[in-house]
């Protein structure tokens, strides 16, 4: 009878642990979705978007032992006179100009300062179209011609069948997949849910079966593509995307601090646009790149790569827009001149004419009005020219 009470002791502690786990385990979970449906409102938006760690899982991207490289100081610009107006309207945090590698203004906004680790969104895209040129640079893949699947078999019999790498690159994949951010139920929106219950976002990609048009018969933006680039990427290396770009490119960069990007629950990163730097180590980068991928006497991504992912390859449907390799290009840009960019604001400008980058971050909860995306091309093209 002692041995029977000892053993319903020990299994009524050991559900009562179990039950605790999992309502730790369901309180974070539930903890991470309210943060999703609550991420943009207006009380929120430019603290979450400085702290997004402590709302989902996330994972460093080291950046190393090394020294900070420094950003040496320039004379001061004289702004373009509606440049206070446009800080305000479009909510900007921080920006931060460079010419010449030279520090000529930095300034931050609503509350948030230099030390700020700022959500990417789209950004983080162009950084993974970078690491994607160092990767078939040293042959771990073959070619941006073959297949998606010869890379990530996974997807075999969905909707990345007959996609190769350059129509992901593109955005030319032909998957159907909804970007409505606006839309409770649209595709993008379930890849947010996925990411914050610590589902897999591997198999939500698998998931998908439906297509609207043939690989690389027209363009149209859909974010999962850039998870397929990462899928290739991993498994063409044996090796996660955060200790890759950590090796390749940000620790010789001589980051301020370490990034880190949003995860899902098996530890992959959300590479579609969950990287988080401050304002001045996205500088960096594109500073890195506006010199052709070198770097303090190093060649972190080949020239070549960058020159071809830089230039407006995809077939875009309108003359308002264009698009290579994970990198936009204004309709009328001059050779040289293309940036990354993220919903709410989010940009690494670059013009290599001029010699300047400009990188924003923002919470513009009107990003998407009419004329909001070229007030700030407007903006940056005005800054280029102060700076000269």
């Amino acid at each position: 009878m002692r041995t029977f009470g000892k053993w319903l002791g020990r299994t009524l502690l050991l559900l009562i642990v179990l039950g605790v786990a999992a309502w730790v385990f369901k309180g974070e979970q539930i903890k991470r979705l309210t943060a999703v449906n609550s991420l943009f409102s207006e009380e929120k938006i430019v603290n979450n978007f400085s702290h997004m760690n402590e709302l989902f899982l996330s994972a460093p991207v080291p950046r190393g032992e090394g020294p900070v490289s420094e950003l040496a100081l320039g004379g001061p610009l004289d702004l373009p006179a509606n440049y206070d107006s446009w800080t305000e309207t479009r909510s900007i945090t921080s920006a931060v100009v460079l010419k010449d590698g030279l520090l000529r203004h930095e300034a931050y906004y609503l509350g948030t300062g230099p030390d700020d680790r700022r959500i990417s969104w789209s950004v983080a895209k162009s950084f993974l179209s970078a690491l994607m040129g160092v990767v078939l640079d040293e042959g771990a893949i073959g070619s941006i011609d073959e297949p998606v699947v010869k890379y990530a078999p996974s997807l075999k019999g969905g909707a990345y069948e007959g996609a190769s790498i350059k129509d992901v690159l593109q955005m030319s994949s032909g998957v159907t997949f909804d970007e409505d951010y606006l839309d409770f139920w649209s595709d993008i929106n379930k890849m947010g849910r996925v990411l914050a219950l610590g589902q897999s976002m591997d198999g939500f990609a698998e998931g998908l079966t439906e297509t609207e048009a043939a690989p690389g018969e027209r363009w149209k933006y859909v974010s999962i593509d850039t998870h397929i680039i990462g899928m290739v990427i991993r498994n063409a290396t044996g090796r996660r995307i955060s200790d890759l770009l950590s090796e390749k490119i940000i620790q010789p960069l001589g980051l301020e601090a370490e990034p880190y990007y949003l995860t899902d629950g098996h530890e992959t990163a959300f590479v579609l646009g969950g990287l988080n730097l401050t304002t001045r180590d996205y500088a960096r980068f594109g500073q890195m790149v506006l010199q052709n991928g070198a770097w303090q006497g190093a060649q972190l991504v080949p020239a070549a790569w960058l020159a071809e992912s830089t230039r407006p390859s995809a077939k875009t449907a309108s003359g308002n827009r264009q698009y290579g390799y994970q990198w936009w290009m204004a309709p009328d840009a001059q050779e040289g001149e293309f940036f990354g960019r993220g919903i709410y604001g989010q940009y690494i400008y670059i013009n290599k004419p001029l010699g300047v980058v400009i990188a924003v971050n923002a919470a513009d909860r009107q990003f998407r009005a009419a004329g909001a995306h070229d007030s700030n091309i407007d903006m940056f093209r005005a800054l280029a020219l102060a700076a000269q």
